[in-house]
């Protein structure tokens, strides 16, 4: 089964310096039937004006994985990490036992990405951050593991949950094919372009919530760049 849920069918709200919308319940939009995936509790689709950014504010016991698609974010925490994470390069924090974060754009332009957040399976650890580059050309036809708490999962940056954040870029007519599995949750949402999932249609940045699908192959409409979770 595949649910497609339009993107201007998104909660979210317009703060002026950030453009937020919310494929789930979150702050201040509230949808009973979006509370979560499994444990997928939070996906934010955000645009992050020049020169602004979130400022320090605490998290504990969640898993919080940033997708950037546009530009850049430049992360500091109270752990001392400091790093600037480019468009189509992933950033992973562990809150665990509680970090203070600020997320900021300094660069000239408007940056674009997904926030993620998976419920943890592992709770009451030190908190942890860490970030790596996935060159788009690595990826190109295929879906990539970008972050995992499975191991096996090569070079994804971890996570301490039962769930892994993959991507693919796919040509105008090239397919990618996923093993989700039919006892698992899936939440697929096109960064850029038009797909089929499964026959299903999707346009840019609709979601799809996909259950008791075994295998998900996604065929590009056009150049198209999409990130699926894979949940519990």
């Amino acid at each position: 089964m595949i649910e497609r849920r339009p993107f201007e069918s998104l909660g979210g709200a317009n703060h002026g310096w950030l453009n937020a919308k919310h494929h789930f319940s979150f702050a201040n939009y509230y949808d009973p039937a979006r509370m979560s995936w499994g444990n997928l509790r939070v996906w934010n689709d955000d645009e992050i004006a020049a020169g602004s950014g979130f400022p320090p504010h605490p998290h504990s016991d969640m898993e919080i994985i940033t997708y950037v698609r546009e530009g850049a974010i430049t992360h500091e925490d109270s752990l001392g990490n400091k790093g600037r994470t480019e468009a189509g390069d992933v950033q992973v924090m562990s809150a665990g036992t509680g970090i203070r974060h600020a997320e900021y754009n300094a660069e000239p332009g408007t940056t674009t990405l997904f926030q993620i957040w998976i419920e943890p399976t592992r709770r009451g650890e030190k908190p942890s951050w860490g970030a790596k580059p996935f060159p788009k050309g690595d990826r190109s036809g295929q879906f990539v593991v970008l972050a995992s708490g499975f191991d096996g999962d090569g070079d994804a940056l971890p996570i301490r949950t039962d769930a892994r954040l993959v991507a693919a870029t796919l040509k105008a007519g090239e397919s990618a094919t996923y093993a989700l599995g039919a006892n698992r949750r899936g939440y697929l949402v096109p960064a850029i372009g038009a797909v089929e999932v499964n026959g299903v249609r999707l346009n840019a940045r609709d979601g799809a919530a996909i259950t008791d699908e075994a295998t998900i192959t996604v065929t590009a409409v056009n150049d198209a760049e999409i990130v699926l979770v894979d949940a519990a």
